[in-house]
């Protein structure tokens, strides 16, 4: 049976790795840091925590990192484990590099002093591009506009340098925003989703966002973690950019969202708040997804729409059954 030990298991994709790997019969081991009971929510929410083995690590601490290859002994590692919301990492930017980015480079080296030979997956991000108008490809140059987008540079290299210098088989999908109901409420798809619901069943009368401009490629979450297992069943390792190829605005995903829960015009609740406002911001964000399709074989199956509908229908659900 192949094992797999996924840096992070307890996220979005994580959980949507584990649950893809489980379908394929693998051993799937999977890293948390946090303590409390709620950490394993994601897991409980698709009933697959009792078929995941959990094993306590921390990206700061190398020997825990150690520990969690040699007592595994996987087949392919993945890491899914970061400081991962933009927004934070302006407030935090040393905890942000120290996990994100130095976090990758400790994996790296355990598996160099451990396990050279098993396969390595790096989540990269379309952050590391920054805000430069063209369609991102995997020969794009790096600009990032945040401390997250740095550090996912520095993780980017790194990997790229471990597989050029030692021959690891290190590979980086470099994947858009990618979504689900299982996405986190700091994000502001899932923000508007969840609080959309909570407005319809007048449990709060306002939604504060943001930048109801900035532009991105909003992808399924649950689509995604198949490219990067395609990833890990090439014979040679590579980057890969992991997109729809579209991007669309904050409005528009508010609007569609709106009119799905059945709430009228947004303009009568939603309002602004500097507090959701970055430092510096990306206006727009498209990749190009040809290479993976191409060597891949891989497409997103869930569209734009349809992907607000699941996260809105989702959230009411949620609310119709805890009331």
């Amino acid at each position: 049976m192949t094992k797999a030990l996924i840096l992070g298991v307890t996220g979005q994709d994580g959980t949507y790795l584990s649950q893809f790997l489980l379908k394929k019969n693998y051993d799937v081991f999977g890293t948390f840091r946090r303590t409390s009971n709620k950490c394993f929510e994601r897991l409980e929410e698709i009933n697959i925590f009792d078929q995941v083995h959990t094993i306590k690590a921390d990206l700061a601490d190398q020997g825990s990192i150690q520990n969690a290859i040699k007592q595994t002994n996987p087949d392919e590692i993945y890491n899914l484990a970061a400081q991962s919301f933009v927004g934070t990492s302006f407030e935090q930017p040393i905890l942000t590099s120290d996990i994100t980015g130095l976090g990758t480079l400790r994996i790296l080296e355990a598996i160099k002093q451990i396990k050279p030979d098993v396969k390595f997956y790096q989540a990269s991000s379309s952050e590391m591009f920054g805000d430069y108008s063209e369609i991102k490809n995997e020969n794009s140059p790096f600009l990032p506009r945040s401390p997250y987008g740095v550090a996912k540079v520095f993780a980017h290299n790194m990997t790229n340098h471990y597989r050029e210098a030692y021959g690891l088989f290190a590979s980086c999908g470099i994947l858009f925003n990618h979504e689900s109901p299982l996405r986190g409420l700091e994000f502001v798809t899932r923000r508007i989703s969840y609080e959309l619901a909570q407005i319809k069943h007048k449990k709060k009368n306002k939604l504060y966002l943001g930048n109801l401009k900035a532009k991105r490629d909003w992808g399924f979450a649950g689509d995604y973690v198949e490219a990067m297992w395609l990833m890990m069943q090439q014979n040679h390792p590579d980057d890969y950019v992991i997109a729809t190829g579209e991007s669309h605005s904050v409005e528009e995903f508010l609007s569609i969202a709106t009119e799905i829960a059945g709430l009228g015009d947004w303009h009568d609740f939603v309002e602004i708040d500097k507090a959701f406002l970055r430092p510096t911001d990306i206006e727009d964000l498209v990749g190009d997804p040809s290479k993976a399709q191409k060597e891949l074989g891989w497409k997103p199956k869930v569209n734009f729409k349809d992907l607000v509908k699941m996260m809105v229908e989702h959230d009411i659900d949620y609310f119709n059954h805890s009331v």
